[in-house]
């Protein structure tokens, strides 16, 4: 047989494949729509709509020359401009973007999940980074570090929000913040405080969940936990190290004391 010739049946697409396909271009299209109000102008929200796309393609690395490329443009510049130049409300988009994915996982044990990720960075330049803890390898490595609210339910997750973590050697240096525009009404907080006004963000909008969860962080940071009990009916699940502080019947326990103390039938799943 001739190696040119093809199988056709590699060819071959199902009506319910092509179901399929039309319904994912549909769906996006609307999600598109929604997301249009936020930009200054069409060339920017076109870029937009690319980037997203790309960012749902197979490409393996999503930098801006792979993008270009698999969107079809010549050069990065497009989605350059798109991030770092182009006119568009990137809070009420992230908002919309929030209300989006909340109604498609809603469930009704669902949750918040506040956690945060570190990006490695070769130079000194990009807004937050400097050496500090990096939760891949658990070393101190040269990254920034961005603090996350994420939607779980059993219908899957989605990141819902956003803030990111500048140092006080950022925060309190007046020419690296003017150099790369840091708005002064960023001031330093620390990730909890970021958490607290992610989450204050949500609540504000409508938004409830089950349970917000965090891990150690934010469990040792006892302040978020006295705010998470004073927020109003809000169940939390705070990891925190063995050496926290807890109280057990009016009295204070070491963490590691306390979970010793309970027997096997007295822990909840």
């Amino acid at each position: 047989m001739d190696e040119a010739l093809i199988d056709s049946s590699q060819l071959f697409v199902t009506g319910s494949a092509l179901e399929t396909i039309s319904q994912w271009s549909s769906i996006l299209k609307s999600f598109q729509q929604r997301l249009s109000p936020y930009f200054a102008r069409c060339e920017a929200r076109q870029a937009a709509f690319n980037y997203i796309q790309a960012l749902l393609s197979p490409v393996e690395r999503k930098n801006g020359w792979q993008i270009a490329e698999q969107v079809g443009d010549i050069t990065p510049y497009r989605v350059q401009h798109l991030l770092g130049r182009a006119q568009w409300d990137e809070t009420q988009l992230c908002h919309e973007v929030r209300q989006y994915g909340i109604a498609g996982l809603s469930q009704p044990e669902d949750i918040f999940a506040v956690d945060e990720t570190g990006f490695l960075k070769q130079g000194n330049q990009s807004v937050g980074v400097q050496v500090q803890y990096y939760g891949t390898t658990g070393q101190l490595e040269n990254c920034q570090v961005g603090v996350f609210l994420a939607y779980v339910t059993s219908k899957g997750h989605s990141l819902i929000d956003r803030r990111l973590y500048l140092p006080k050697s950022w925060a309190d240096d007046p020419q690296k913040r003017s150099k790369v525009g840091v708005p002064e009404t960023i001031q330093f907080a620390t990730k909890a405080q970021l958490a607290q006004q992610m989450l204050q963000s949500a609540w504000e909008a409508g938004l409830r969940s089950a349970w917000v969860v965090a891990d150690e962080v934010y469990g040792n940071d006892t302040r978020f936990g006295r705010w998470l009990e004073q927020s109003g009916q809000q169940p939390y699940v705070l990891t925190v190290n063995k050496q926290h502080s807890v109280v057990m019947g009016w009295q204070p326990y070491r963490a590691e004391a306390a979970c010793q103390s309970l027997l096997p039938e007295q822990w909840q799943r």
